[in-house]
């Protein structure tokens, strides 16, 4: 099969529509808009239960980005002809968790909310576009949260199971790939967004207990498990797991860089993947639960599902590579972490090094791991970009970004990786889920809104819409000839 073109978005940072379908509410309800300094991302992403309450009841001039998105159910129609007009192949979609179970508990789904997103799935497939579904982008119903504490708590398996068989019962048809959580690796170094777990002020260091985060992914991973074992009973789809890719780099020769290199990678990325797609807990956890007094509890069956129901394919975002240096040295920000600047890089406004040789060898690393397909999950350059008279987006540097990396890609491929497909983040411009900013955009259609939720949510295609158009063309061309 040729590799497929597409693109991605998700729930929260697209549909808006808070008060539509009887929607309940979500972790990503609850982020407030904060302008940004330097450590913004921060304070938008790592809430406490203040941040819940104030959430809950609003003050004055508080603004909630997730609630509004793009506005995306009130234009999905236009959006869906610019995905055709594109010409992509396959397009990536989250479903809002608390739309079809809006506290996560009700004992029947909610069906003017399954009508909507049948009517979205139905119109893509019209359009011969194959269908990627994130059965959850990191909006976890608030109700779970307030009354089990979010993931840490084994309860949420089986409510998530019982949300992914109505999924699976409705929209099966529908569906050829399927990825239970986005990002696996969120709910490390993100715990409210991966997790749903709430920052405790009063407690030293990240406000986070290690041992919570680590219950709350090891249910994750069995509930990821057990939704593949199900779908593959239920469904034809193809399943995957998903991890925010960092491509890590030791900042030079000394030794010490290279071991810290080796284990930063260890416990950010591949921890995650491996349980996913090999099946097991790695040899090197052990030491890193030993070393932090984490104890992580394993019920009867609970190898034998991680064994038995592994990936088919491991997707992977991927924005910029990150340096590790063992003394501390200058830093510079990126997507979800923090990283050493590297001196052989460029940067965007937001710090991220830019690095498509990084995609290639993320391709090789992670095929050669696992023997198993990629896919390209996210990948775009975030720009402020602006609107100029007669509705015109000069984006070249986004022309410039995609075309380097897609170079990269088709390298990597030649260096034998198997990639089943490319998709664009954001391709209609959504809320950036780690700023909470709409400036921030990575887009090839441009969506009138700033940061405030001001402007009128209307769609222009940006210079890059026509680069990726023809480029998508022409691989089907190279393909067919």
């Amino acid at each position: 099969m040729r590799m497929l073109w597409g693109g991605a978005s998700a729930s929260s940072q697209y549909e808006g529509g808070f008060e539509l379908f009887n929607k309940g509410m979500d972790t990503q309800d609850c982020r407030r808009y904060i302008k940004r300094t330097d450590n913004a991302t921060t304070s938008t992403r790592l809430l406490t239960r203040a941040d819940i309450e104030r959430a809950k009841y609003p003050l004055d001039g508080d603004f909630f980005p997730g609630r509004k998105g793009s506005e995306g159910l009130l234009h999905i129609d236009e959006d869906i002809e610019y995905l055709s007009e594109l010409g992509i192949d396959i397009y990536r979609i989250s479903i809002a968790w608390s739309r079809i179970f809006p506290t996560g508990e009700e004992e029947t789904p909610n069906e003017e909310a399954l009508n909507m997103y049948g009517d979205i799935l139905k119109k893509l497939k019209s359009k011969g576009i194959k269908i990627y579904l994130s059965l959850t982008h990191y909006a976890l119903p608030l109700a779970l949260v307030e009354k089990y504490g979010g993931w840490k708590n084994r309860k949420l398996i089986d409510l998530y199971l019982k949300y992914a068989k109505v999924i699976f019962e409705r929209f099966g048809e529908y569906l050829d790939f399927v990825v239970p959580f986005n990002e696996i690796n969120t709910g490390f170094f993100s715990p409210f967004n991966g997790l749903g777990l709430l920052r405790d002020e009063n407690r030293e260091g990240s406000g986070y207990d290690l041992n919570d985060i680590f219950a709350g992914l090891h249910n994750q991973f069995i509930a990821s498990a057990k939704v593949i074992e199900l779908g593959k009973k239920m469904l034809k789809a193809s399943f995957g797991c998903m991890a925010a890719c960092f491509c890590y780099y030791g900042y030079s020769c000394n030794p010490l860089d290279q071991l810290k290199t080796l284990q930063y990678e260890q416990i950010n990325q591949w921890f995650f993947t491996d349980v996913l797609a090999a099946g097991e807990y790695p040899y090197y956890m052990k030491k890193y639960f030993r070393d932090n007094d984490i104890k992580v509890e394993f019920l009867p069956g609970d190898r034998e599902i991680l064994r038995n129901n592994t990936a088919d394919f491991v997707g992977f975002s991927y924005y910029q590579s990150n340096v590790c240096a063992f003394e501390e040295m200058e830093k510079t920000a990126g997507n979800l972490v923090v990283s050493t600047k590297n001196p052989y890089l460029k940067a965007n406004e937001w710090g991220w090094q830019i690095d498509p040789v990084g995609m290639r060898i993320s391709m090789n690393k992670i095929y050669d791991r696992y023997k198993k397909p990629v896919m390209i999950t996210e990948n775009s350059f975030g720009y402020n970009d602006v609107l100029e008279e007669g509705n015109i987006i000069n984006d070249d540097y986004r022309i410039q970004y995609l075309n380097d990396h897609f170079e990269q890609i088709k390298l990597a491929i030649d260096d034998g990786v198997e990639c089943l497909a490319y998709l664009l983040w954001g391709i209609v411009d959504i809320v950036s889920a780690g700023s909470l900013e709409m400036t921030k955009r990575y887009g090839v259609v441009y969506v009138d809104a700033d940061n405030l939720g001001n402007g009128t949510y209307k769609r222009y295609k940006k210079k890059s819409f026509k680069f990726y158009k023809e480029f998508i063309e022409k691989e089907k061309n190279v393909v067919k000839s």
